[in-house]
């Protein structure tokens, strides 16, 4: 089927000029060619060394993980970054080998120091609190709006953003995620414009959103709305290895010098050259037929979101049912709500992938996230229909429970902050149990994944609330990053004076 292409008024520009080049690609195809003997790292010499198992598994990644000359890399390097920085919108763009994770970390290392106020939208990722650890920079927390029934998050509302910039008029940065795990976006362009009459600079980190500066249904990208700097995983939904992003500058409200040491500080001195090559490639990729090869994902997304409605006890998340702007949703996404049929996301996950041969993004207590991206094709649709089928079939569609609170609804609203995260990371700690623990200030991240927002923060007064979600969800399985007791029986709390070494268990 055909899916008709709505323009909508934050609609990105569509960039489909640029060179047919690849430079990085290039320099590694002269090397091969030129068939030298290299007497340099990676010490497995072309695979020549690498155990036979992972040679078998992944063949030709060998041949081309090679050290080229410093200079013929570096500048190859910027070749391919000023080439992606006019397909993705920006001034300067540096290719990341550490993930998105490591653009977070590097921009507020480059533009925040101790003390430093931030506005931050609550909804960040682990890697976002990591960098306020390592900058001391004292959050602002805003927390995202949410569905009034579905509880899920809707991003930061322009209007929260400017009341919290106009409390703290020292803040120096807006930091905010967008689109979020579920495919919700901001609306970016009223709070940059919100952020930029204050003369503050707006930061997004925008991992789930390499895509979207490139057809006019999907939300705006965040440097077609005007924000100054934005990380984006040009591996999580087009075609770059995995670890490999991009940080994207716009200067006039930015530290360069600063910024640019920060990014090279973060980032590996001995870099695997098949990633930062591959994203050569996807950008060349995107800026020749980016719109055309997206404009085939959203028909077999569209196309799998109108058979799985069919389907007896599912729901699917999009724009119509969230209540909101078409251009707010990114229809690549499909959340596929399974409570109706008894089931929790996580046990559907675990039937589709054990069962039936699927395996999904991620899922929650509530639903089953997959995406569908430029990879897919009529017949990797019809095995994800065919998978939901299976798990539907003989099971009877029941009265949908109240929504399960989810990892990135109302438990990651901000409790009261008494220390900045740094403080409270560094600070003497120890072992509360877990239902003694309200009340106290979390000295470690508690992190639901997917999708990667910590629950508990270091610096925040711990809640009840809180406390309740994570216990009954790890007793549903979900999967918790961070805390030192793995089991979740304790938790590290900042301690009024030092009892024990910082973070024994």
């Amino acid at each position: 089927m055909s899916v008709q292409i709505e323009s909508s008024p934050t609609a990105p520009e569509i960039r489909i000029a640029g060179s047919d080049r690849a430079p990085l690609v290039e320099l590694v195809q002269r090397y091969r060619a030129d068939g030298a003997v290299p007497f340099s790292g990676p010490g497995h010499k072309l695979g020549a060394g690498a155990a036979p198992e992972l040679l078998d598994l992944m063949g030709g990644v060998f041949a081309s993980d090679v050290w080229l000359d410093t200079g013929g890399f570096d500048q190859a390097l910027r070749d391919a970054e000023a080439l992606a920085a006019d397909v993705w919108g920006s001034e300067t763009c540096f290719f990341l080998g550490n993930g998105s994770s490591s653009g977070n970390h590097a921009f507020l290392l480059g533009t925040l120091g101790p003390g430093d106020e931030v506005v931050v939208a609550r909804d960040l990722h682990k890697s976002l609190l990591a960098a306020l650890i390592l900058t001391g920079a004292r959050p602002v927390y805003v927390a995202p709006r949410l569905h009034r029934t579905l509880g899920v998050g809707l991003g930061v509302h322009p209007d929260d953003v400017a009341a919290a910039l106009d409390a703290h008029p020292a803040a120096r940065l807006v930091v905010v995620t967008s689109p979020s795990y579920f495919g919700v976006a901001a609306d970016l362009p009223a709070v940059v414009a919100a952020a930029h009459s204050r003369a503050v600079p707006v930061y997004v980190d925008e991992a789930w959103g390499p895509h979207l500066g490139f057809h006019p249904r999907l939300p705006s990208s965040a440097m077609a709305a005007g924000a100054d700097a934005a990380v984006t995983s040009t591996h999580k939904l087009l075609s770059s290895l995995s670890q490999s992003s991009i940080l994207n500058i716009r200067w006039g409200r930015l530290p360069a010098g600063r910024l640019e040491a920060a990014v090279k500080l973060t980032q590996t001195t001995s870099p695997l050259l098949p990633l930062l090559a591959s994203v050569d490639a996807c950008r060349r990729q995107m800026a020749g037929n980016g719109q055309a090869l997206l404009e085939r994902a959203l028909e077999l997304a569209e196309t799998a979101r109108q058979r799985l409605r069919r389907l007896p006890g599912l729901r699917l998340l999009d724009a119509d049912s969230l209540s909101l702007a078409r251009h707010r949703f990114d229809p690549t996404r499909l959340v596929v709500d399974v409570t109706g049929l008894g089931l929790t996301g996580l046990a559907a996950e675990r039937v589709l992938r054990e069962g039936c041969a699927l395996a999904p993004e991620g899922s929650d207590l509530s639903s089953v996230v997959c995406l569908v991206t430029l990879g897919d094709s009529d017949r990797s649709i019809d095995q994800l229909v065919g998978a939901f089928t299976k798990l539907c079939a003989g099971r009877p569609a029941v009265a949908r429970p109240a929504p399960a609170p989810r990892s990135s609804g109302s438990v990651i609203g901000p409790g009261p902050l008494a220390m900045t995260p740094r403080e409270a990371f560094f600070a003497p700690t120890r072992a509360l149990a877990v239902v003694d623990a309200a009340g106290h200030v979390a000295a470690e991240l508690v992190t639901p994944y997917p999708p990667g927002i910590p629950v508990l923060a270091p610096g925040e007064l711990i809640t009840a609330a809180k406390l309740s979600y994570l216990i009954a969800a790890r007793a549903n399985g979900v999967h918790l990053r961070g805390p030192a007791d793995p089991t979740l029986a304790t938790i590290r709390v900042v301690a009024a004076e030092r009892s024990e070494p910082p973070w024994t268990t």
